[in-house]
């Protein structure tokens, strides 16, 4: 049910939407629906959207912050998947988090609450 004024989907770039959909599947456990060759839409993520395929450079947009309970064991998972961590785990008033990009160069971080 979509929520007038919220969040309701995103959309991110991908030079490879196959690689991008392993990654997120091995790491979130995303599920995806293709819609045609240049485009996948994803779910099982708390908020769904979708990849568009792009020949071009990915630059930074949206940060898009997931959650997990154990930053160690996602953050590995992010570079066996083949991820890069930008930035390493830190703290912050109300919690931890660090920075990693996909495959295709789009930032993102993962947080866990002090709670």
């Amino acid at each position: 049910m979509s929520t007038n004024n919220h969040i309701n989907y995103i959309e991110f770039y991908a030079n490879d939407l196959i690689e991008i959909k392993k990654f997120y599947t091995t790491v979130f456990n995303w599920k995806f629906t293709d819609y045609g060759p240049n485009y996948t839409a994803f779910s099982n993520a708390g908020l769904e959207g979708g990849f568009e395929f792009s020949n071009k450079p990915i630059t930074n947009g949206a940060l898009v912050v997931l959650y997990h309970k154990n930053l160690e064991d996602v953050k590995n998972k992010i570079i066996g998947a083949g991820g890069k961590i930008v930035k390493d785990i830190f703290s912050f008033p109300g919690g931890k988090r660090f920075q990693f990009t996909d495959p295709s160069g789009n930032e993102l971080s993962v947080w866990l609450s002090e709670d």
